[in-house]
């Protein structure tokens, strides 16, 4: 042991001769447990200490300079592990989040820890709300049982100690050139507490060999954010990677928005771009300059180039400069702006055409005035930044209804189409007008539509008829269309009928409900790829609708499903969200026209791509419209041998911003690669391998049955377990009473029974269709960063949340710390936040103090209050300041356009809506669905019942 070990009180450590290690043990519980091995020669015993004095609240991590991997029959696991808690702090649950390991945080985890190396948000808001308290941390003491607290039994100290045992595990984010991957710890999933806070880790450390990379710039392999793999260390053999039953993928997130604090994407403003001959990748930090740096070597094909006359000269100060600074040498995202040979015609403007739902149904529920609402107020957030946009408003009920304003017109005129059989455009022109030409007569227009049908009693939807005249209005320059609608299509093409049957949920026949009904979609939405327009659909009606067939015109044409069960504007939380939502979609800069490839390295291939997209060819992606924070899986397949000793990815995104620039972004991702079955492992990225199996399930569940995917999502969870219990522990193929899994993945198993659990793939009767068919939807399209907490929800305690929480820190505001997701932690007389980025439930518990229900609710008790989807009041106190800032921070902290609508939940209230709360609760047993514990149980029984090679 080198320098200074403290233990805590009880523990020794004794020097083992024959291992040429120590052995920890607590004299208290007679448990003991070795330190990790060292790399080289044993410790020499006579310069060991034979005991420790034990420190406040330090465990006995010793401070290795170097690691390797634990021996295959040495896997007992040196951190985290229900056996191991007398090592390091009894718990730091009681801790809360502070951001990105700064002061007073205690350090918990390392400094640029944020949402998108995680797989959950930042800890801090960017900006400072209205209710910041002066900086003060507020927390009257109230009666019996009072709701502050402190910051549990533990203090800061021992969160240190934690972070120090942290930071040796080797948890950050990129490792040094040419260190070896971290060794391999084994965790036994029986019996370990969960602690949600897992989540919030990095992805597994890329270690690349020295001279990989040409640059030191930390941004020069790609962020998790917008490339990740699910594993970090490549197998060079098709065969190991087989063996250890882990899937290869990766998932990308190419225009993932910019926030506060981020760092933009740089722009290669020269036009000289420098790319491959034979594989016709683009230069990046990983290939080599040879012949006297007159030539580069590609680093996925190995092809010999020469580097353009350009690449060395500042074109704007016409001056030599240096090629070390180049930014696609530095980082490994990067835009280009591209040379005309891009371009097969001018840059599409942006072009959004709006299909408005205007029959009895739509109007009534005030869809149509909070949408005309809302495009009038986002017309000013339509990029359009060249005054090229342009618009079009196409409103349907039994008949279609064009609207026509002449340049510089104030006026707009109505021309109606009753012929849904052979649709036709009533006039060729001032039907797509210019947002810039025309902003004073639209304004008007949109004004009056809120009104102008409310009289309207017709029933009945022509979408098809309407989606076939916005295509022809918009075919020859490409579009986004955006449909909203009320009503399940009734008329003309398209048309659908009432297929929701209760009697067929939960059992085989059920995934017929999930497939399209009509294959108009699908081929509308093959038409709307060649001419690159894109559809969003907004769905709005009270009864069923048909989400599965309608979200075809998305799945294909790169757009999204929005879905708003039981709308009604009436209720100022619907009219919120929609407007939100809808207005943040509008605001976006979409990428237009676009096309995407993924170029590996030599021996691999993409064999299969997941998400919004189209498949043109085997390698290349038409996307119509890029969406902002959209994800894509896509499956690698290694064919040949890897003979390098790192492999790289390179996307290319060929794109039109909606400033009209042709622009190509590539992102490039550099792997080692592997020969050892403990290095791959422990390289495999959890939230990466989740998001990608997630996406399989989803595709499987509409091609096969619903309990296809979840036995196929279980199987292979259950490959994975026993093989690394032959593999990698000293049980071998025999039975075991642990159920082991590398460190790395410790929360893989509880991520898969949340997917299991959750409404896209649960076995239940009691789901209908058009709620599955769009969880499915968000499933398939939601990055990392927000798929995570929607299959592992956020649990806060609020009513005893330390004092600091809910004010504004260094960063933002502080959350508390996350729980366990299991009703164990709920108390009666509680107030608790359940939160997955698409709804907040607000939990109070029947015994609440009336102090508490005065400060957050301003209600004199328990008894007074209403259950159900509402607005929490921002009250002149202090509780209710924290806790409506934590409720706004839970809000803005994720990215993408969705705003969860707040429901309260009384423990004692209505039973549908407590039970939809406690559904997030996904460690507690439910119905037919296993608790946590009886699951690992499960798992266990069948990996010590089959056999693995």
């Amino acid at each position: 042991m080198s320098g200074q070990q403290q233990l805590p009180p009880g523990w020794i450590a004794q020097w083992d001769q024959n291992h040429g290690r120590y052995l920890f043990i607590d004299t208290a519980t007679n448990h003991s447990q070795w330190e990790p091995p060292v790399h080289g020669a044993p410790m020499n015993p006579d310069s060991r200490p034979q005991t420790v004095s034990p420190g406040p609240g330090h465990g006995p991590a010793p401070t290795q300079s170097k690691r390797r991997q634990y021996a295959a029959d040495q896997t007992q696991a040196y951190y985290g592990g229900a056996d191991m808690a007398p090592v390091g702090p009894p718990s730091y649950m009681d801790q809360p989040i502070h951001g990105g390991g700064g002061a007073g945080s205690g350090g918990l985890f390392t400094p640029g820890l944020t949402a998108e190396a995680g797989g959950q948000p930042p800890y801090y808001a960017p900006d400072t709300p209205s209710w910041q308290n002066g900086g003060q941390s507020p927390g009257p003491a109230y009666a019996q049982p009072p709701y502050v607290g402190g910051g549990g039994p533990h203090g800061q100290p021992q969160m240190g100690a934690l972070a120090d045992q942290f930071s040796q595990m080797g948890m950050s984010q990129h490792g040094a050139m040419g260190q070896k991957p971290f060794g391999l710890h084994t965790t036994n999933l029986i019996g370990v507490p969960i602690d949600p806070r897992e989540l919030l880790r990095p992805p597994p450390e890329i270690r690349l060999p020295p001279g990989a990379c040409l640059s030191q710039n930390p941004l020069a392999n790609a962020d998790p954010s917008y490339m990740r793999s699910t594993i970090n260390a490549v197998p060079t053999t098709s065969s190991l990677l087989n063996k250890s039953k882990i899937s290869f993928g990766l998932v990308l997130t190419p225009h993932r928005s910019i926030k506060d604090g981020d760092e933009p994407v740089p722009v290669v403003t020269d036009t000289v771009i420098a790319r491959c001959r034979r594989c016709r990748a683009y230069i990046n930090p990983y290939v080599q300059f040879i012949d006297g740096g007159n030539r580069w070597k590609c680093c996925l094909c190995s092809m010999s180039n020469e580097v353009p006359q350009l690449f060395d000269w500042d074109q704007q100060r016409n001056q030599p400069a240096d090629r070390w600074s180049r930014l696609e040498l530095n980082h490994s995202a990067v835009d280009f702006v591209a040379p005309t040979e891009y371009m097969v015609r001018p840059p599409q403007p942006p072009v959004y055409v709006f299909l408005l739902d205007i029959s009895h149904a739509a109007v009534s529920s005030g869809m149509v005035a909070t949408a005309t609402r809302t495009i009038l107020e986002s017309l000013d957030r339509l990029p359009n930044a060249d005054n090229r946009t342009k618009v079009a408003i196409i409103a349907f009920d039994v008949a279609l209804h064009f609207f026509s304003i002449p340049p510089g017109g104030t006026e707009a005129s109505m021309l109606v189409v009753s012929d849904l059989d052979d649709v036709f455009l009533p006039k060729p022109t001032d039907l797509l007008i210019n947002l810039s030409e025309t902003r004073a007569g639209l304004e008007a227009l949109l004004t009056k539509m809120g009104d102008m049908f409310q009289e309207s009693h017709t029933v009945g939807s022509a979408m098809g008829p309407a989606l076939q005249a916005g295509f022809k209005l918009c075919a020859s320059v490409g579009a986004k269309i955006i449909v909203l609608s009320a009503s399940l299509p009734t008329l003309g093409a398209g048309a659908l009928k009432n297929r929701e049957d209760n009697k067929v949920l939960g059992t085989a026949k059920e995934s017929a409900l999930l497939q399209a009904a009509s294959s108009f979609y699908k081929l509308s939405a093959i038409d709307c790829v060649r001419d690159h327009i894109s559809v969003d659909m907004f769905l709005f009606s009270p009864s069923y609708t048909d989400v599965a067939t309608l979200n075809h015109l998305p799945h294909y044409t790169a757009g999204g499903t929005y879905f708003y069960p039981a709308f009604n504007a009436t209720r100022s939380e619907d009219a919120i969200k929609f407007a939100h939502e809808f207005g943040e979609v509008l605001a976006s800069p979409i990428g237009l026209e676009a096309v995407i490839r993924v170029r590996p390295s030599r021996g691999m291939r993409m064999s299969q791509y997941h998400g919004n997209v189209f498949t043109r060819s085997t390698d290349l992606l038409a996307l119509p419209a890029v969406p902002v924070d959209q994800s894509y899986a896509i499956e690698v397949q290694i064919e040949e041998n890897l003979n390098t000793p790192f492999v790289v990815f390179q996307c290319a995104l060929l794109h039109t911003t909606c400033d009209g620039e042709r622009r190509i972004r590539v992102i490039t991702l550099a792997l080692p690669t592997t020969n050892n079955i403990s290095e791959l492992y422990s390289s495999v990225d959890q939230i990466a391998l989740i998001t990608l199996l997630a996406n399989k399930a989803v595709e499987r569940s509409m091609s096969h049955k619903m309990e296809d995917a979840r036995e196929a999502l279980t199987n292979k969870l259950t490959d994975i377990l026993g093989t690394y219990k032959n593999t990698m522990t000293s049980a071998g193929s025999g039975a075991s009473a642990a159920l082991s899994i590398c460190d790395n993945m410790k929360m893989f198993p509880l991520l898969c029974l949340g997917l299991l659990k959750h409404v896209g793939l649960r076995q239940s009767a009691q789901i209908p269709p058009d709620l599955r068919a769009y969880a499915q939807a968000l499933l398939g399209t939601l990055p990392s960063q927000l798929l995570i907490p929607y299959i592992h929800p956020t649990f806060y305690s609020l009513h005893n949340m330390p004092p600091e929480c809910g004010t504004i820190g260094e960063g933002g505001v502080i959350l508390p710390p996350p729980q366990p997701l299991t009703s164990e932690r709920l108390e009666r007389h509680g107030l608790f936040l359940i939160e997955d980025g698409q709804t907040i439930f607000l939990w109070v518990g029947r015994e609440a103090v009336p102090q508490l229900m005065v400060d957050v609710f301003d209600l004199p008790s328990y008894d007074q209050l209403r259950g159900g989807k509402m607005t929490l009041p921002i009250l002149d106190n202090p509780f209710s300041e924290r806790v409506n800032a934590i409720i706004a921070k839970v809000r803005e902290m994720r990215r993408g356009p969705y705003r969860p609508c707040l429901y309260v939940v009384k423990e004692d209230g209505e039973p549908p809506l407590r039970l939809w709360a406690l559904s997030s609760l996904i460690q507690d047993r439910a119905d037919q669905l296993p608790s946590y514990t009886q699951y690992l149980t499960q798992l266990k029984d069948k990996v010590n019942g089959s056999s693995y090679s």
